[in-house]
């Protein structure tokens, strides 16, 4: 299903249902059978809060602190410069830039039927006229106006934007006091109601209600992916715009929504305010966000590479390189090491280890628990200044799934002239569980199951090795024909 930016689901408003003890169940032909009845709870199952009757106290709160954002854009976007409402292309995946081409905020982007203008939504978060909305709503802006509750439209400027997590910072020029909105104090949980408000097809002021369907979302949209999912409907235009809690606080900031049409159908995803406070901080302070740095590629510890590894848990972020001269390598971090936490906090992928990191400032030291040959360590890293979006930790592709032999073809990479260590990948069975896994003509082996190899010999002696302890798989480091590094776990079956 296509991602849109910034778009409400409008679609649906998920109801809830609970199913009382003795009520039948959905798709029963036929009566319970008195065994089936006797196994049933015997009272009903009651919710433990009840909704709200009415959700208007929360909306005349908090209303008068959301504003509609009005831009008209620099002269200098081209087409992959998204219009108000939908994110750069440059920095959003291949396959998505086209659907956002196609339904950006404000109206077909191809070239020659851009609108110059467009309108989003935002929230005033100080009596002085801060006002948050989004990064793709405002970029390229050349002017920025927005219009408060009481109708009132007022000039703004752009105090800093940052697209990584497409959050910006606006202030209104005119000195005032004016009404405004605060963040919560703690996370959402999954089934909490929310509402959202803000300026859908410039309709301003539209307040819609849902639930929070999931957290925790990585939609591909940035590197900091950790979206609020919500069914509260939003569509275009509530871009930058808040969703509460029934408290009247800003628990997110909506942002994207999942859809075939450009529509609502229900799938919508909003910033967690936490992330967005982080954020917010640092671009009143200094008018940009800047990122601690640790210096690893990584990638995410799979069910294979766990087995390959003797882990009992999928877990953590695995370590393909620490790069020369990053705080990491002067850590001693090394290739093949699993790390768990920072700072005590759980990295259950490697995701986690690339929002962590970058929530913390340059300079701060970190406490780093990894595993290392099966063993637990902790080294004190101190942060560097992210470099750039190339530095980044990234995460490498889960590689699929594969069966038998190893089905690989290999020569000293020496002997052909792609380096001086590891064994260069000839020819590939395409059935074999190599190529399943992604490993092609071209690649490089550099070690197997944490030893270096050099002969083909030595490959085989290590699947051997792996095959004596029980292992179902072994871990191989891969260099590819453009020098990126990865792990890929091979499953391992007994010939013969």
């Amino acid at each position: 299903m296509p991602l849109t930016v910034c778009r409400r689901p409008i679609a649906s408003v998920a109801a809830a249902a609970l199913v009382a003890g003795g009520a039948a169940g959905f798709g029963l032909a036929g009566p319970m059978t008195p065994a089936y009845a006797q196994a049933l709870p015997k009272t009903p199952i009651e919710a433990p809060d009840q909704p709200p009757g009415s959700f208007a106290n929360v909306v005349d709160k908090v209303k008068p602190g959301v504003v509609a954002v009005k831009v008209k854009l620099d002269d200098s976007a081209d087409d992959d410069d998204d219009s108000p409402g939908g994110p750069n292309l440059q920095q959003v995946p291949p396959q998505l830039r086209e659907f956002f081409k196609r339904f950006g905020q404000g109206g077909p982007g191809g070239r020659g039927m851009r609108p110059r203008g467009g309108v989003g939504s935002g929230f005033i978060i100080s009596a002085d006229g801060y006002v948050v909305t989004n990064n793709h709503v405002v970029d390229k802006a050349k002017t920025v106006q927005v219009t408060l509750d009481d109708g009132r439209t007022l000039d703004a400027k752009v105090i800093g934007k940052d697209p990584k997590t497409d959050i910006a910072l606006l202030k209104i020029t005119e000195s005032g006091s004016y009404p405004y909105v605060q963040f919560g104090k703690g996370a959402p949980r999954v089934g909490d109601w929310v509402l959202a408000i803000g300026n859908p097809f410039g309709l301003g002021g539209t307040v819609t209600v849902g639930i929070v369907s999931a957290r925790g979302r990585d939609i591909g949209a940035g590197p900091y992916d950790d979206f609020l999912q919500i069914d509260a409907p939003i569509n275009k235009g509530n871009s930058g715009g808040p969703t509460f809690n029934v408290n009247g606080e800003v628990v997110g900031v909506n942002t994207a929504i999942a859809s075939p049409s450009g529509g609502s159908v229900g799938l919508g995803f909003a910033i967690p305010a936490e992330t967005v406070q982080t954020v917010v901080d640092q671009l009143r302070t200094d008018g940009k966000v800047v990122r601690g740095y640790l210096g690893v590629q990584v990638q995410p510890v799979t069910k294979d590479i766990a087995e390959g590894l003797g882990l009992d848990k999928a877990k953590g972020a695995l370590v393909n390189d620490a790069e020369s001269g990053t705080p990491a390598a002067k850590a001693g971090l090394k290739s093949g090491d699993v790390i768990e936490s920072v700072n005590g906090v759980p990295v259950n992928n490697a995701r986690d280890l690339s929002r962590l990191i970058a929530g913390l400032k340059p300079g701060t030291e970190v406490k780093l628990a990894y595993l290392r040959g099966g063993k637990s360590e902790v080294a004190t890293v101190e942060l560097g200044t992210l470099p750039g979006d190339s530095k980044v930790a990234r995460r490498g592709d889960d590689a699929p799934s594969g069966q038998a032999r190893l089905g690989l073809s290999l020569a000293p990479a020496s002997e052909i002239g792609l380096g001086d260590e590891g064994l260069a990948v000839m020819d590939v069975d395409p059935d074999g569980p190599a190529a399943a896994k992604g490993i092609a003509q071209g690649d490089v082996i550099l070690d197997v199951a944490g030893t270096s190899v050099s002969k083909p010999s030595e490959v085989q002696a290590q699947i051997r090795a792996a095959e004596l302890s029980g292992r179902k798989a072994v871990l191989m480091r891969v260099k590819s024909a453009r020098g990126q590094t990865r792990f890929i776990a091979v499953p391992l079956t007994k010939e013969g």
